[in-house]
């Protein structure tokens, strides 16, 4: 392997800035695109608006920022029913403008004068029957008079704080480049780890662990985070603990009483690890707004412990002041008392916040754990504060550029990274822009001219996407030293986890006994021993048969740009392989399996898009998401919808093995893969070789055949919809069971092992139908 040389950090920098603006760049053109090519109802229906709102209440925030709670007008509710927000996909930390809602007939003159009188937030809090923004500008006047509707923006305000940072590390002087950042490029080797560090001798190895259910590779990896003097890298691969690990590392510096700063790439990354903290009554204070928290979590969150601390009485009167005032506001029609107003709540502000700075320092201070993501660490709370150890969870799904954030911003000599690099890196935009192929070309370049010098130093270590992550280039400029590996996973049943373990994993990892054989009929309610039930992994191959994929604007009516098919893309649907999905999803609950208890997974928005509607309607209850989005969760029962099927053999990014991955590893007791093995086939070889495969075609022979192959036909309807029809071959009896649902024609599934069929009878009763089956050799 190549060996990459040390990374000259101005070039890095350099070279983060261009990829930082390509992608700020992608996602301003898409968001603008949407946003002037497609109606409010469209934009609500592909969960990128939230129509029909008005202001339930406004009130002052941290910092003395506006907070709007928007509630469903009480005009569009019908009497009896809760008023709950339709679904949407709006989150906690979006970006998004609150404008007044154009009526369908508005003129786009019209609707340009109304978002240019909207105003522009951050969602605070997204509930059921509620959203709150925290409104960016302090003098911003918020529309009223009718509707509103709140619409997500593309999010600049992390690229500015990223960008911020690379410039301020571009700038750097080689003599401000501490020894810690020699390590972190590459400049200077981590310290050496003590040579009797395995010594039973050495105090880590009379650790007394807080939790004592900790497995040998966890314990490893805590006396290694601990001993490492610069990085340490804990590798928790799906269901392995990474983060309960973490909880009891830094349970253990807090021993040695060590100053911490953990953070995470997300609201719920964080979250996550403060309500586990919690449970311990570990003294420690939340930056930010965390999202859905807990009553115990609530209570260490910094807009809370201003409000509730000794020192919170010298801010309490003026936000009551400022309450007062916003109240006022919405009262007065008269627009020369309106200014007057919010010249008054301008003065207040500016008191407000000098009081609740002094407040802020004194909380911040006093804690020896702060929790914040990585981009709100960069705030002015936290300025060249000091810690001893920066711990960031979730590293393989952070931009390398978010990490240097809290890096730079305040004073640390010590990081630990959490995560898995053989997860999906950051989602980027950008990967085709001319600035990333050009840095990708340059940097082939200066490698090919290295590669005839006499430099040992080989390649370079520059990233040249922003898919590579901190953890990536560490691991790759210091390798498997630096890291430590957690071997024992506690989520999935033994026979789902080989594939991973195999291909992945380099067949370390182990099934705790806890989990190795548990399946559906072992919930703690109770199901049906069914042959699904039974089996922990299934694979629905569909080669042969009339399951091709379709993109998305192949569908009549809908030109590129337009309606569903602008918002989805180039994506890819299965309609066939979406009526697999529903009849096997109906099996596992008609077995028992509740709804709330399964997930159906797709790579692909447009394969979602079709599911979504009659599996929600049909399985209340149910969820369903993209691979991507679907990454860190888990259900007892996952189905997976492949979608690929065509004559080329083309996968796309399902070719990406650190996608099938993550959609292999999210179940606990059964993993049901629907998809086409004559076209993703050398992707998932693996698979097949331990799992029982329902084929919609022929076995390659009457011995190769279960005792009872569960074989699945398709019937179509000429409206579009599908339905089930049944086979149950029992091998040696000379003939088929055909139980018939309904149908006016039923398709030949592969020429090998035709089942031409036809009705002679049409009746709400009987269907009698004609076949043969030539691999059984019956008639």
């Amino acid at each position: 392997m190549p060996k990459p040389r040390p990374t000259d950090i101005p070039s890095f920098a350099a070279t983060q800035l261009t990829l930082l603006d390509a992608e700020l760049q992608a996602e301003l053109s898409e968001t603008n695109a949407l946003l002037s090519s497609h109606t409010p109802s469209t934009l609500s229906r592909a969960g990128l608006a939230i129509l029909n709102l008005n202001i339930a209440s406004i009130r002052t925030g941290l910092g003395g920022k506006t907070v709007l709670e928007l509630a469903l007008d009480p005009a569009v509710v019908t009497k009896g029913e809760k008023a709950d927000i339709p679904e949407h996909g709006i989150r906690v930390g979006d970006i998004v403008a609150v404008q007044e809602q154009p009526s369908g007939s508005a003129k786009k003159t019209e609707k340009r004068d109304l978002a240019k009188k909207g105003v522009e937030g951050v969602v605070l809090r997204v509930r059921r029957e509620n959203v709150e923004i925290v409104l960016d500008k302090e003098d911003a006047e918020v529309p009223g008079g009718g509707k509103l509707w709140i619409v997500k923006l593309a999010n600049d305000v992390t690229y500015k704080r990223m960008n911020q940072t690379m410039t301020r590390l571009q700038k750097f002087s080689e003599q401000e480049h501490t020894p810690f950042m020699h390590v972190l490029f590459g400049q200077a080797s981590p310290s050496p780890l003590p040579s009797d560090l395995n010594d039973p001798s050495n105090p880590l190895h009379k650790l007394e662990w807080n939790d004592p259910s900790l497995n040998d590779s966890q314990k490893e990896a805590i006396r290694f985070a601990l001993a490492s003097r610069e990085i340490a890298l804990i590798h928790g691969p799906p269901g392995t603990g990474k983060t309960h690990t973490l909880i009891e590392l830094i349970r253990q510096m807090l021993k040695q009483n060590l100053r911490l700063l953990v953070c995470g790439p997300s609201n719920i990354s964080v979250d996550n690890i403060v309500e586990r903290l919690a449970a311990y009554k570990v003294p420690m204070i939340r930056l930010g707004h965390p999202a859905r928290l807990l009553p115990s979590v609530l209570n260490h969150s910094l807009d809370v412990l201003t409000r509730t601390s000794e020192a919170a009485a010298l801010v309490q009167d003026i936000r009551k002041e400022m309450d007062d005032k916003q109240s006022s506001i919405r009262k007065t029609r008269n627009a020369k008392e309106r200014r007057g107003i919010y010249g008054e709540l301008k003065e207040l502000r500016k008191e407000f916040r000098e009081r609740e700075r002094g407040c802020v320092d004194n909380l911040v201070k006093g804690s020896k754990v702060v929790l914040a993501t990585l981009h709100g660490a960069g705030g002015f709370h936290l300025k060249n504060q000091e810690f001893d150890v920066v711990i960031v969870d979730e590293a393989s799904q952070a931009l390398e550029a978010q990490c240097w954030v809290p890096l730079l911003w305040v004073k640390a000599s010590k990081l630990v990274l959490a995560g898995d690099h053989l997860q999906l890196p950051p989602t980027i935009k950008s990967l085709n822009s001319s600035a990333t192929k050009a840095i990708k070309k340059e940097t082939r370049n200066r490698n090919a001219e290295m590669g005839k010098s006499k430099d040992t130093h080989t390649t370079l270590n520059i990233p040249t996407t922003l898919e590579t992550t901190l953890f990536d280039r560490l691991l790759a400029l210091h390798g498997p030293s630096i890291k430590r590996m957690l071997t024992t996973q506690y989520r999935m049943h033994n026979l789902i986890m080989q594939f991973p373990s195999t291909e992945l994993y380099d067949s370390k990892l182990i099934a705790a006994p806890s989990v190795a054989a548990r399946l559906l009929t072992d919930l703690p309610y109770e199901t049906k021993e069914t042959e699904d039930t039974r089996e922990p992994l299934v694979f629905w191959d569909t080669q042969g048969g009339d399951f091709g994929e379709k993109v998305e604007d192949e569908d009549e009516g809908l030109g590129k740009g337009k309606g569903k098919a602008g918002l989805l893309g180039d994506s890819k649907s299965n309609e066939a392989e979406a009526a697999l999905v529903k009849m096997h999803v109906g099996k596992l609950v008609a077995a028992g399996v509740r709804p709330e208890d399964i997930a159906v997974v797709t790579p692909y928005n447009a394969q979602l898009a079709i599911l979504s509607a009659p599996l929600k309607e049909a399985f209340p209850g149910i969820e369903l998401g993209s691979v991507d989005g679907f990454q860190g969760r888990e259900k007892e029962a996952v189905v997976v919808s492949l979608v690929r099927s065509n004559a080329q053999h083309e996968v796309g990014f399902l070719g990406e093995k650190r996608r099938l991955n993550v959609a292999m590893t999210r179940p606990k007791r059964h993993l049901c893969i629907i998809g086409d093995s004559e076209t993703v086939g050398r992707y998932v070889v693996s698979i097949s070789l331990s799992l029982p495969i329902y084929e919609l075609s022929e076995y390659s022979s009457p011995t190769s055949m279960p005792t009872r192959a569960h074989i699945t036909f398709i019937l179509f309807f000429p409206s579009g919809t599908s339905v089930a029809c049944d086979a149950l071959c029992s091998v040696g009896k000379p003939f088929i069971f055909l139980l018939v649902q309904a149908g006016l024609m039923l398709f030949p599934l592969r020429d090998a092992c035709m089942m031409s069929a036809f009705c002679t009878l049409f009746g709400p009763l009987a269907w009698a139908l004609r076949g043969t089956c030539r691999c059984h050799g019956l008639t």
